[in-house]
Parts: structure tokens; C-alpha cells; sequence
């Protein structure tokens, strides 16, 4: 196991090909402030480029929260030309989802608003019983502004999406699982160790295959079916190149469990 601590506010755990990165402002509910986002962009630079990670999760300090949103605080004197430029580049919603690894957020309690957007551009979500979901913004006289109207709908459906953030209103963990918000509920106790399991579980396949799984997957999100299906078999044929697929077929017909390498 190895630590690399990026800033205060955001931490990194490294082990067994796992990264946990955890965002570090308990006092403050984990809100996103510049700095958070500026060092948590930064990370995702740098798991993508280490050979060592496989698959990472994202959580939040403390058991009150996952993000309790964007620190409002830096809202007051804001104009319409600074939040127009803020977001010109790039944001830590397009850096989450632009991560080429598989990411898993553990949604250890309130998750609202940018802290939602967030979970929302992670690939998967595993929430906490105790976790409160929601995009409030509406309640601020504002709109989601990092992907909250898009991903959301495309992960729930447009009526749950306009229902949300029509009404600001703030669901359960359990509402969340029954809409397609989150893919599983577990006790608080256990978030980190189910995340890390499912985290362990995707570690032992192949990196080449997972990472063209994530490229087709998120591609199905803008492509239109048969553009979809084209790139699937462009990705196929790239993974029978591999020596990850090598690997698999002979350790499937030798009946023992496959070693895989990443090329």
C-alpha cells in the first residue's frame, strides 16, 4: 500500500491496483471549492497515467457526506461572465467523466447538487442507506450547471429528471435504487468494503478489455445505435489484438484463472 496525498482537501489511497480517492472537507460537508476541484482534476491526471491503478473510488471525509454540493460561498459575488468562463474549460464533472479508468462513487450520505453531478459522471454509484440524493438548485434561483440536466435524465429518465430538479427535492438512498439513481444500497458500515469488492472485482480483468468497455459504454450515450454498434466492432477487433485476449482464451481452454497484463 502507498499514500500519495495530493492537497488537504483531497487524498489518495493506493492499494492492491485500487485508488480511493477521498475528498477531505468534512467541516465544510466536502463542498466543492475552486480548490477541491482544481486538485481533484489533478488526480484523475495522475491515476490515469499510473500504471499501478486499475480502478478508483471516490467517497467523502467523514459520515455526514459525499459532496453536500458546490461551496455557495463563492456564488455571492459571481456574474454571469465569470460562471460563463468557468466553465470554457475544463470542469471537474468533464474530468470525472473523461477518467479512462473504471470509477465508483460511495455515496457515504449527502449527495446534492455538484456533489450529485459528480456521482452522476462516475460509472457507477453505490449509496449508502443513510445517503440524501438530490439537485436543489432549482431552490438557489439557479439551474444544475455540471451536467445535472443531462446525465441525470439519461440515467433515470427525462420525467424522474424533470421531476428532481423541477422541485429541488431531496430523495432517499432507497428512492434513488428504485429510480436508477444508484445501482445498490448497503448499510453505512459496509460502503467502503461492497465498493471495494466490486473495485477488486473489476482489478482482476482484463485493463484492455475494461478500458474499451468504457469507451463503447459512454459512446452509447451521444451515438446514435448503428453508429454505436460500429464502434463496438472497431473496439472488438482491437481487443483481439491483445495479449490480454491471448491470455484469456488459453487460461479459459487450460481451465486455470487468466493473468492479465494490460497489452
Amino acid at each position: 500500500m502507498r499514500w500519495t496525498v495530493t492537497s488537504d482537501v483531497v487524498k489518495t489511497e493506493i492499494s492492491d491496483a485500487i485508488a480511493t480517492i477521498t475528498l477531505n472537507r468534512p467541516e465544510k460537508l466536502n463542498a466543492l471549492n475552486q480548490e477541491v476541484r482544481r486538485q481533484l482534476i489533478a488526480t484523475f491526471d495522475r491515476l490515469a497515467a499510473d500504471p499501478e491503478v486499475r480502478v478508483a473510488i471516490v467517497t467523502g471525509a467523514g459520515e455526514k457526506a459525499f459532496v453536500a454540493g458546490a461551496d455557495i460561498a463563492e456564488f455571492d459575488d459571481r456574474t454571469a461572465l465569470d460562471q460563463f468562463a468557468a466553465f470554457r474549460c475544463e470542469t471537474v464533472y468533464s474530468a470525472t467523466a473523461a477518467f479512462s479508468k473504471p470509477l465508483i462513487a460511495a455515496i457515504n450520505g449527502i449527495c446534492l447538487g455538484g456533489g450529485c453531478e459528480l456521482a452522476l459522471a462516475c460509472d457507477i454509484r453505490i449509496a449508502s442507506a443513510s445517503a440524501r440524493l438530490g439537485q436543489p438548485e432549482v431552490n438557489l434561483g439557479i439551474i444544475p450547471g455540471g451536467g445535472g440536466t443531462q446525465r441525470l435524465s439519461r440515467l433515470v429518465g427525462v420525467g424522474q429528471a424533470f421531476k428532481l430538479i423541477y422541485t429541488g427535492e431531496i430523495i432517499s438512498a432507497d428512492e434513488a435504487l428504485r429510480i436508477g439513481l444508484v445501482e445498490e444500497v448497503v448499510p453505512p458500515d459496509q460502503l467502503m468494503s461492497r465498493a471495494r469488492a466490486l473495485a477488486t472485482a473489476i482489478a482482476t480483468k482484463s485493463p484492455v478489455a475494461i478500458r474499451l468497455i468504457k469507451e463503447a459504454i459512454q459512446a452509447s450515450l451521444e451515438t446514435p445505435l448503428s453508429e454505436g454498434l460500429r464502434l463496438e466492432t472497431s473496439l472488438i477487433s482491437l481487443a483481439f489484438a491483445s495479449e490480454d485476449k491471448r491470455e484469456g482464451v488459453r487460461a479459459f481452454l487450460e481451465k486455470r484463472p487468466p493473468t492479465f497484463t494490460g497489452r
